[in-house]
């Protein structure tokens, strides 16, 4: 187990608090995604730091996202009562797109949804897994990131 997939596991497994000064230094570690490595399915969760917007996706039962191609990408798959997997377009308003976008200085795949200011950025942890930072006007809560992260299914 390479040292990136240790720290992401117990960052996942964690059901204390997590410091954003604790991702920031994870994140600083990883290498960026590109498009190409974020096509497929993916199941999601999110890092509890305090951020408004924690607990928001469970809500939404939220599994993760599905990234067809650069230009049909599904941000809230989202499992029904029956437990069956849908797009759910009415949360941020509509879907997205995956575009190679600055980000503290290194060009990430970020994920830009359709309906609102959002963008989402990824670097790699491994093969199977990367971290995600949400970005945009509305996402911040004060000067604090949603940090998140996605398994391939």
């Amino acid at each position: 187990m390479s040292a990136a997939r240790k720290k992401f596991t117990e960052f996942t497994e964690r059901t204390d608090r997590i410091s954003d000064a604790e991702l920031d230094e994870f994140w600083a570690t990883l290498a960026p995604a590109t498009i190409d490595f974020m096509i497929g399915e993916w199941a999601g969760g999110e890092f509890d730091t305090g951020h408004r917007a924690n607990g928001f996706m469970k809500r939404l039962n939220w599994f993760g996202k599905t990234f067809v191609s650069a230009t049909d990408a599904k941000p809230l798959v989202c499992l029904d009562a029956d437990g069956n997997k849908f797009s759910n377009t009415e949360a941020m308003n509509g879907e997205a797109s995956l575009w190679m976008e600055e980000f503290r200085g290194e060009i990430v795949a970020s994920m830009v949804y359709d309906g609102r200011p959002v963008h989402d950025h990824f670097k790699v942890v491994d093969d199977n897994a990367v971290m995600g930072i949400m970005n945009g006007k509305v996402a911040l809560d004060g000067d604090k990131y949603l940090y998140f992260y996605l398994e391939r299914v």
